[in-house]
């Protein structure tokens, strides 16, 4: 449907059921990850062709007038206020003269989902139905009785449903309507349940296309509001969300999920698991986990009521590429991590291996606990939730973070020289090597699952790429080879009792030095300022001269550039793989800062491999 249409968003409730939440933020502002629920629908309707937005208002009216005032919406939406509260079926009258030249939709100010609206508006407009609702199968809330072709029968317990003339189904709060429709609707204040009614009862068709499947949250209590800020941030790849705005983290415990929102201050000695920072708290010394916590308010929920996921009883931790599934569990008095592979996945044996190996080489990996292989699982050392990716989110100054980086590049120095110096105690260690075929795979899997499948960029001179694509093989590969981690970024690093410790290692070879430099401090995932860079550069490289004798800075800056090529390249690859064929898409938000080193680099490299050149800043 290319016509524009009006929209009309519900805004006016009292949000009673999500208080003491609402007594000092209106629902329509109650914030999902730094934007208030208003902005994201608003963003969502705007993807649309609109010709124009109403939103009505009540409770809390000046404070979401100064909210839409401030906003990227400015000038664009109209405003009814009511007083009182007209209702559903009274708001759109209040603005019919606004909503009577177009078909408009209707959208509730506290639903958030994930359906298409657009399918929405085209159904309808093909349809030839006075309204279309947007339903879905959700016990909870079933209470529409539609017919066997869609179309409206009942609402409510009040309505007999014949066995086999139809079914019951609940109404996702969004709705397309004809202009016709406005005349169901008294004056004043009215359901608009009651008109549907009185239009099916005049022989007009409300009609309904079932969404079932989408995401959809009504945030219409604590717990739902809790478990929506969850889902959100899991769908985004995340375990923690911090404002910027915010402060004081850094000398907290946190664990599980946690959302701080804006100009909230948490105090030294707190302990925080799976808890909601409302704007502008200030949450004081002592143990918070699973709970809302505001402005003189707590609100204890239960990780159940949170949406905290687990599966057979397991808490379910973790959202990496990786299929491997991790777990946190109780034993005895403490917890352990489960790490559950799939049956013949090789890299089970190589984790059990590995962690042995590194762990008697000094190198700071999670001890293995217990093993049951004709399970395929594995117990570890519980680490905690906090990654150096989010341990980077509290805010932390230059120093704080120069330093841990350090800890992380002597981590990677005892790799490289202690560790690599014992390999042949590691057969299957010695045995894989990052070689010339490996390199090529890299740089095949970056055309394949990002050029070609993500950007869907025809290659012209194929040949000519590819005979590039060779060279820089067989240079990488022609550098003095340490064991390298492979993916050794910010993700892979965990800070506990703020110890930076390595996981995720079971893919680890024999390569490059610089290919695990590159990966760390060209790290798509955290930007770090090109001074502090130069500085850990060149911490790592007075590091290993020390430690390594036949250690040569000047081959190992040599090195750098063509590493960083083949680690972008890489890295693009597996974004494009994981978002558009493992449905993964959280990783598309680290895609332009990886594609934008990889430019920087491939300007660097343009005379050695100018196709690759051309071909990168075509992207």
């Amino acid at each position: 449907m290319n016509n524009p249409v009006r929209c009309f968003i519900l805004a006016a409730g009292l949000g009673e059921r999500l208080r003491p939440v609402t007594n000092t933020i209106p629902k329509p502002l109650i914030p999902i990850l730094g934007k208030p629920v208003l902005q994201r629908v608003l963003e969502k309707v705007y993807a649309l062709p609109v010709a124009g937005t109403g939103i009505n208002l009540h409770y809390k009216r000046g404070i979401i007038e100064e909210w839409i005032g401030c906003s990227a919406y400015r000038g664009q939406v109209e405003l009814f206020p009511e007083d009182p509260v007209l209702d559903t079926g009274g708001a759109l009258k209040n603005a019919e003269d606004f909503l009577r030249g177009s078909t408009f939709l209707v959208h509730n100010s506290d639903i958030l989902t994930d359906m298409d609206l657009g399918r929405l508006l085209a159904f309808h407009a093909s349809s030839g139905n006075l309204a279309t609702l947007a339903v879905h199968d959700h016990p909870r809330f079933n209470h529409v009785a539609v017919d066997q072709a869609g179309f409206l029968k009942g609402v409510g317990k009040e309505y007999a449903l014949k066995p086999g003339t139809g079914r019951w189904t609940a109404f996702t709060g969004i709705a397309v309507y004809s202009p016709e429709f406005l005349q169901f609707l008294p004056e004043g204040k009215s359901s608009v349940v009651k008109a549907w009614l009185r239009a099916t009862g005049e022989g007009r068709k409300i009609g309904t296309l079932d969404v079932s499947g989408c995401f959809w949250s009504d945030i219409g209590t604590p717990a739902a509001y809790a478990s929506t800020l969850l889902h959100v941030l899991r769908s985004e790849g995340e375990s923690l969300y911090i404002d910027p705005s915010s402060g004081g983290c850094g000398q907290a415990v946190m664990g599980g999920y946690i959302v701080i929102e804006k100009e909230s201050s948490i105090c030294s000695g707190a302990s925080l698991k799976n808890c909601i920072v409302l704007p502008g708290s200030k949450v004081e010394k002592g143990v918070y986990e699973n709970c809302i916590i505001g402005p003189g308010l707590r609100i204890d929920l239960h990780d159940s009521d949170m949406g905290v996921p687990r599966e057979h009883g397991n808490l379910l931790i973790g959202t990496g590429g990786s299929d491997r599934k991790y777990f946190r569990v109780q034993r005895g008095d403490e917890t352990a991590v489960l790490m559950q592979c799939a049956p013949g996945d090789p890299d089970f044996r190589r984790h059990i291996e590995y962690t042995r190996f590194f762990r008697r080489s000094g190198i700071p990996v999670p001890e293995l606990v217990t093993e049951e292989p004709d399970a395929m699982r594995a117990f570890f050392e519980d680490l905690g939730d906090i990654s150096l990716y989010n341990w980077l989110k509290c805010r932390r100054s230059g120093e704080q973070v120069e330093a841990m980086y350090r800890q992380v590049l002597d981590l990677l120095v005892r790799l490289q020289t202690a560790a690599t110096a014992h390999i042949s105690d590691c057969p299957m260690l010695r045995e894989r090597v990052f070689d010339y075929d490996h390199l090529r795979w890299e740089t095949g899997y970056f055309v394949e699952r990002f050029v070609e499948g993500l950007r869907e960029t025809k290659i012209k001179e194929r040949p000519a790429l590819q005979h590039e694509f060779h060279d820089l093989a067989l240079l990488v590969h022609s550098f003095p080879k340490t064991i390298v981690h492979r993916d050794f970024q910010a993700q892979n690093i965990m800070v506990s009792k703020g110890a930076a410790r390595l996981i995720d290692y079971q893919g680890a070879r024999l390569g490059p030095s610089a290919y695990d430099i590159a990966s760390m401090l060209w790290d798509p995932y955290c930007r770090l300022d090109e001074a502090m860079r130069a500085r850990l550069l060149q911490y790592y490289t007075d590091r290993m001269c020390s430690a390594e004798k036949g250690f040569r800075e000047k081959d190992f800056l040599a090195a750098l550039l063509p590493c960083r090529l083949q680690r972008h390249m890489q890295a693009l690859g597996a974004y494009g793989f994981l978002s558009k064929v493992k449905g993964k898409s959280y990783f598309l938000k680290h895609m332009p800062e990886a594609l934008r080193m990889l430019k920087e680099e491939a300007a660097c490299a343009k005379d050695a491999y100018p196709h690759l050149h051309k071909l990168v800043m075509s992207l």
